[in-house]
C-alpha cells in the first residue's frame, strides 16, 4: 500500500497566494453603509481623489443632506468620511452633479 495519500497533504486556503490584495483600490470611490443599533445606519465614503479636500466635501454633505459626519483617519484606507444614515443614493449624485467624479468610478455596497 502507498502511504502518501493526496488528501492529506496540507493546504491552506486562506495562504498568501501571491496576488496583492490591498484594499485600496485605486481610481474607485467605495461607498459603504453599515448597520448601527436598530435603525440607524452609517454610511462612509473612502477613494476620494487627493485634490479634493475632504473637510469641505464633509461640510456640503452635512449641509445637503441635513445629517452630522466626520473625516476618520484609518491606518489601510486613509482619510474615510463617515455621515449618520443612509445617503448612498444622494452621494452618487452629489459627486457627479459636481463633476467630482464620474458614475462608473464609483461602487456602491451594502444591503
Amino acid at each position: 500500500m502507498s502511504t502518501s495519500i493526496q488528501n492529506l497533504s496540507s493546504y491552506d486556503p486562506f495562504a498568501d497566494t501571491g496576488e496583492d490584495s490591498d484594499l485600496k483600490v485605486s481610481g474607485y470611490i467605495h461607498i459603504r453603509v453599515q448597520q448601527r443599533n436598530g435603525r440607524k445606519t452609517l454610511t462612509s465614503v473612502q477613494g476620494l481623489p487627493a485634490e479634493v479636500d475632504q473637510k469641505r466635501v464633509l461640510k456640503a454633505f452635512k449641509k445637503e443632506f441635513a445629517c452630522n459626519g466626520t473625516v476618520v483617519q484609518d491606518e489601510d484606507l486613509g482619510e474615510v468620511i463617515q455621515l449618520q444614515g443612509d445617503h448612498r443614493v444622494k452621494i452618487v449624485q452629489f459627486l457627479t452633479e459636481n463633476k467630482i467624479v464620474s458614475k462608473d468610478k464609483v461602487k456602491i455596497h451594502g444591503f
